[in-house]
């Protein structure tokens, strides 16, 4: 690395340091893949991170526009020279990736890529991911390729701390899944255990009063207040336990990071885009707070699962002492005055209860092949 006196090594420290800052699966990617493109000068710079059907889970890349990327169209699949890294798992360094034997071509919109370098990312034997690079930004030499030995031992360096930044984002994420299920399982024994000794009780109390409403109607009334008295505790109990069925999420990390963590997991998840974006917003009352989560996550469902969107727009302002949440869709959208029917099929009505259960208001906005924006608005306090 003598071509790069006095910078290469810190610029690796400096690549490395920011990869081990992220805990979240596609922020290391991300990382990964700036960190790449920025170190070896080169115009592309992609991670894909292969499924087990043929294409890949995840795949980001860096030097492309959102908008050319949005154009270029699905993932690619583990075809060409990607599927001979993967299932190879040696580095490729070509002076013309698109006069390899292997090559298969892209998209009329992906942008023209010449010299290439390519590794697999592993952990053990196990095959990661694929990191490449495409077009060096310095001359290179006639006929050759622009990257050179040193380039594909520096990226080699930066592969193994990609695995091991890889790793430990992947434990992370697993750790927070299985403490959020440990923690619904043992909400799920208290629910059932408090709210069905109740509920049991009350059935009894209520035959009890029905067996005697004609030949003793007094004690019948007396049993009668007995049901009305354990159907109060019943739902006293069961209003308590779903107070604490309240996301821990949220108050270890406020609404803000909550949001943004679901809406990451989200947009890995789908094949829609996923963004969230947010601006001034302040700590909201406990019961807002929520309200705000459930109904983002509906909206998010509706058109994810419903609306045949390729984007997905969250956003989250302050307005006032309040905030603003907005979930906008580029999807199929409905007929407005369809909306009591739909209402029902998107939960339409059960996000308006939210919203005005906390003194806020719900306002949808549709049209036919226009998409849907769902907007909800609380006072603060």
């Amino acid at each position: 690395m003598s071509h790069r006196p006095g910078s290469g090594l810190a610029a690796v420290s400096t690549a490395l340091l920011a990869m081990s800052r992220h805990l979240e699966v596609r922020d290391v990617l991300k990382t990964i893949v700036a960190s790449a493109r920025e170190l070896l000068d080169a115009e592309y710079a992609a991670l894909g991170v292969p499924d087990d059907h043929g294409g890949f889970a995840q795949f980001v890349v860096d030097g492309v526009s959102d908008a050319q990327w949005k154009a270029i169209g699905p993932l690619p699949r583990q075809h060409g020279i990607l599927a001979s890294m993967l299932r190879d798992a040696k580095p490729e360094r070509l002076a013309d990736v698109r006069k390899d034997p292997r090559f298969e071509g892209w998209p009329s919109a992906h942008p023209d890529m010449s010299d290439f370098l390519g590794l697999p990312v592993k952990d053990g034997d196990e095959i990661m991911g694929a990191l490449f690079l495409a077009n060096k930004r310095c001359p290179k030499p006639e006929g050759g390729c622009g990257f050179t030995e040193e380039d594909e031992e520096l990226l080699g360096i930066l592969a193994q701390h990609a695995a091991i930044a890889l790793t430990n984002a992947r434990l992370y994420e697993r750790s927070r899944e299985l403490t959020i299920a440990e923690e619904r399982s043992r909400l799920a024994h208290e629910l059932h255990d408090a709210v069905s000794q109740k509920l049991f009780s009350l059935r009894l109390t209520a035959q009890a009063a029905a067996a005697l409403v004609d030949r003793d109607p007094d004690r019948a009334k007396g049993e009668l207040q007995q049901v009305a008295q354990l159907a109060a505790e019943a739902a006293d109990e069961l209003r308590a336990a779903v107070v604490e069925l309240r996301p821990a999420a949220l108050d270890e990390d406020g609404l803000v990071n909550t949001l943004r963590t679901q809406i990451q997991v989200l947009d890995r998840a789908h094949s829609a885009r996923v963004t969230f974006d947010t601006c001034g917003i302040r700590a909201l009352p406990a019961t807002q707070e929520e309200a705000l989560l459930r109904v983002a996550q509906e909206a998010l469902h509706n058109a994810l699962r419903h609306s045949g969107a390729e984007e997905v727009d969250v956003l989250l302002i302050r307005r006032g002492q309040g905030a603003v949440l907005s979930v906008t869709d580029n999807g199929k959208g409905f007929e407005p005055r369809a909306v009591r029917r739909a209402g029902r099929h998107l939960g339409l009505v059960s996000m308006r209860d939210r919203a005005s259960g906390v003194g806020g208001r719900l306002t949808v906005e549709s049209e036919p092949g226009k998409g849907t924006t769902v907007e909800m608005e609380v006072p603060g306090g």
